[in-house]
């Protein structure tokens, strides 16, 4: 089973022809309740979250544009947000400068590039909304990884199939030398799972602004790298 990467290791050793499409889990976030009626989807991100988003778009190499989509939800978008903030704090003026922030040498008035909303990052692996819903009401982490361990439920696409789709997307999405798609764990994990062979359960998820770069070079070539703006990519609960 492979390991996470470090962002700041995975970012040093990027190569200048190489492009990076990352699929990647929102920033901190408060706890989601049970009483919640909307399972959390008004639920934004904590102080910390923001500003470790922001230390993780600084790790980018400041050469190279940059494309951002999320998942409409709020605490996604805002994740996105906070990278593009990073990356133009580190001085990227493909990224622009902030309002507010110190100058980072990019152009005057510029602004920060737009986040783009995409329903279906909200919901990458479900299949039937209503079958989702009883998957949200009651032990979410539990049928989540049944789904992945059986590769059968009602809510969900057959996994391995639904990810090499996912990764399709993602590359066929992307138009810049970064590209940073921001959403949830539930479907970071199945990625991770397919794609790097990587187990998880309810007691051992992954982590905030944790994810799966799908690396591509100037040859078409194409690796696949576990990578972590965290301390580490695992929650133990």
């Amino acid at each position: 089973m492979r390991d996470f990467v470090q962002a700041s290791d995975f970012f040093a050793s990027f190569k200048s022809t190489e492009r990076v499409y990352l699929l990647v889990r929102h920033a901190e976030r408060p706890h989601i309740t049970a009483a919640d009626a909307d399972y959390g989807a008004h639920v934004g991100l904590t102080d910390a979250g923001r500003e470790r988003a922001v230390a993780l778009g600084k790790m980018f190499p400041p050469e190279g544009d940059a494309v951002y989509y999320s998942s409409p939800v709020g605490r996604c978008m805002d994740t996105a947000k906070c990278i593009a903030e990073g990356r133009a704090l580190a001085g990227c003026c493909g990224e622009s400068q902030v309002a507010g922030s110190p100058d980072t040498g990019c152009a005057p008035g510029a602004t920060l590039p737009e986040i783009t909303p995409l329903a279906v990052l909200g919901h990458l692996y479900v299949k039937d909304y209503p079958s989702y819903l009883d998957v949200l009401n009651e032990r979410f982490y539990q049928n989540i990884c049944s789904w992945i361990d059986s590769d059968d439920h009602p809510a969900f696409y057959p996994l391995h199939e639904r990810a090499e789709e996912v990764r399709k997307f993602m590359l066929e999405k992307g138009t810049a030398r970064f590209n940073i798609f921001a959403t949830h764990d539930a479907w970071v994990v199945p990625t991770l799972v397919h794609f790097c062979k990587m187990h998880f359960t309810p007691q051992r998820w992954m982590n905030y602004l944790t994810g799966i770069a799908f690396v591509v070079n100037s040859d078409g070539f194409e690796r696949v790298v576990p990578v972590t703006g965290m301390e580490s990519g695992w929650l133990e609960f």
